[in-house]
């Protein structure tokens, strides 16, 4: 699993004692793209999940503890024909700009990571990663947020304000806001998303009033029963989150086949499922995906 980088995995350390300046330099300098081609969709990679404490894939606890092993899956991924891009925190971001593989791509800043994994305080969505205006600065192409919505919790208060001031800050940039919203519960001491259609339903109403403009929001939203039912519930541009499945890759992929035939749907935004593959085949994996996004769905 190799492909053809600018600067070696190995070397990024070294950049970064030398040359700690040459990522800015880098991010004023790189080459951009419209955020959507002709058929108006976007095949987006995230990678933003280690920043949140998240290394697990299908039940391995630490698969994305290696930075190299995962950068060389990204840069793999987004080389692929029909990859529009990648969402990441700016630690990972800054890696893939100095390894040459975001030129004309777009590119998502994860905002929010300050709800680690397991923690008493996970609900508490702070923002620890990009700003507005950094994103802005950087010559990014959108923010995204997540924004649990727990009913219990009173730390969602302070993450729906968070989150509205970015969106409206984001508008005025000119700049997408991508909102990822679920009704979540504590459960045994762990937060659980609420994945049903009516659940759903409620937390797109919610994350699209957030903020002063819809101008620049879009969703990013869970495969759920009822799809067509869910997508009826708005008029935003929506991405499709590809999770971390536990069946046959087939069923996945014949799952988000059906969802991209929705309107609002405008493509994917999918990680652990392209990563990380059962047969480990990250190519042939992202391949199938771009298919689906802009080739099969109509």
């Amino acid at each position: 699993m190799t492909t053809d980088l600018t600067v070696s995995v190995a070397g990024l350390t070294d950049i970064r004692v030398r040359e700690p300046q040459r990522i800015a330099e880098s991010w004023r300098s790189r080459r951009r793209r419209d955020l959507v081609g002709a058929d108006g969709r976007l095949l987006i990679v995230a990678a933003d999940h280690p920043a949140r404490g998240a290394l697990g894939v299908r039940g391995g606890a630490t698969a994305m503890a290696s930075r190299s092993d995962l950068l060389e899956r990204l840069a793999v991924a987004v080389s692929r024909p029909g990859v529009d891009g990648v969402l990441g925190t700016p630690d990972i971001l800054d890696d893939l700009l100095l390894l040459g593989v975001l030129e004309g791509k777009v590119v998502i800043g994860s905002m929010n990571r300050g709800g680690l994994q397991g923690a008493t305080f996970e609900l508490d969505d702070r923002f620890t990663a990009y700003g507005a205006r950094d994103i802005a600065e950087c010559g990014l192409d959108g923010g995204k947020m997540l924004t649990r919505i727990c009913l219990d919790d009173p730390g969602t208060a302070s993450t729906l304000e968070a989150s509205a001031h970015a969106v409206t800050e984001l508008a005025r940039l000119g700049v997408m806001a991508m909102v990822e919203p679920f009704l979540s519960v504590w459960n045994d001491g762990r937060v659980l998303n609420l994945l049903d259609p009516d659940s759903t339903i409620k937390s797109i109403h919610i994350a699209a009033g957030l903020g002063a403009s819809s101008a620049h929001t879009w969703l990013k939203l869970p495969v759920v029963d009822e799809l067509e039912r869910v997508m009826d519930a708005t008029t935003l541009p929506t991405l499709l989150l590809g999770g971390d499945p536990q069946g046959h890759p087939d069923d996945t992929y014949a799952a988000w086949g059906r969802a991209l035939r929705l309107p609002p749907v405008r493509g994917l935004v999918v990680g652990r499922a392209l990563l990380y593959p059962p047969d480990g085949d990250v190519a042939s994996a992202v391949d199938v995906a771009a298919g689906l996004v802009h080739g099969n769905a109509s």
